[in-house]
């Protein structure tokens, strides 16, 4: 099984130590963090480093990195800051901006910021976005033509951007360090409609298994055994389950379950 980490999105109401400490409750092999450049604190850090050192656990990834226009690029630098002085392994991209070479731009910038750090700077792409598909991610990262520019790949922006498993497929191994993991209803919003695209992202998502989504071909797409992130946004399950440990029990349960199916049939196709 693919390591997995807990993404930030799974707990959206609470801080980075909790995550962390959540993630360690149910298991997982690694977590991610939302870090807000505005209000982050010293003593933030401090919590989520105590956090990852009692958990022994390592951090996949901070988010988000927001790219808009007219906006300058100090709060993304932070970003990278903390999340290089707490050890993470990536930050999540996303853009706003209208002009792909605007956001080439920023993104080189950023990659040169996060030399040394360990850091891969990874672009996600989905209708939400700018950067709405694959094909779009694949030219932004071309043009930054920097070694820690890299793609992130979340199973429900494939499906409801039209990017084919094959493109994901086509992908030089290297640009994918991680990608994210979850499932969703085969009924896709309207892509003009912004507020149903946001719905569809961080309210409905499913537990993985339980949608429509075609989890085992993504996965064969993807590098074999990169970390997934569990991105895994769900009223459903925030309503289900108040309490953080709870809630990231619940995901990884699901999650071991579809890889343990996957497991079984794989098994009994070689027999």
């Amino acid at each position: 099984m693919n390591p997995l980490s807990l993404a930030s999105g799974v707990l959206p109401e609470f801080g980075a130590s909790v995550v962390i400490e959540a993630a360690r409750s149910a298991g997982f092999d690694a977590a991610g963090i939302w870090v807000d450049p505005a209000e982050w604190t010293t003593a933030q850090s401090q919590a989520a480093r105590d956090a990852l050192t009692a958990t022994g656990l390592p951090l996949l990834d901070v988010e988000v990195v927001w790219i808009k226009p007219g906006e300058g690029l100090d709060a993304h630098r932070r970003i990278i800051d903390i999340g290089a002085d707490l050890g993470a392994a990536d930050v999540l991209c996303v853009s706003s901006h209208p002009d792909p070479a605007a956001t080439a731009a920023a993104l080189e910038a950023l990659c040169h910021h996060a030399e040394g750090s360990g850091m891969r700077v990874a672009l996600e792409f989905g209708v939400f976005t700018q950067v709405k598909n694959l094909t779009q991610a694949r030219a932004i990262i071309e043009m930054v033509g920097h070694p820690l520019g890299a793609i992130l790949v979340d199973p429900i922006h494939v499906d409801r951007s039209g990017t084919s498993i094959e493109q994901i497929a086509q992908l030089d191994p290297a640009l994918v360090p991680y990608a994210q993991f979850c499932d969703a209803s085969a009924r896709r919003p309207d892509p003009d409609d912004f507020d149903a695209v946001i719905l569809d992202a961080v309210d409905l998502r499913e537990q993985c298994g339980q949608g429509a989504l075609p989890l085992e071909a993504m996965l064969a797409a993807l590098p074999v055994d990169i970390p997934l992130s569990v991105e895994l946004r769900s009223l459903a399950l925030r309503t289900a389950y108040p309490d953080p440990m709870a809630r990231a029990c619940a995901v990884a349960q699901a999650t071991r379950d579809w890889f343990g199916r996957r497991r079984d049939l794989a098994a009994g196709e070689n027999r």
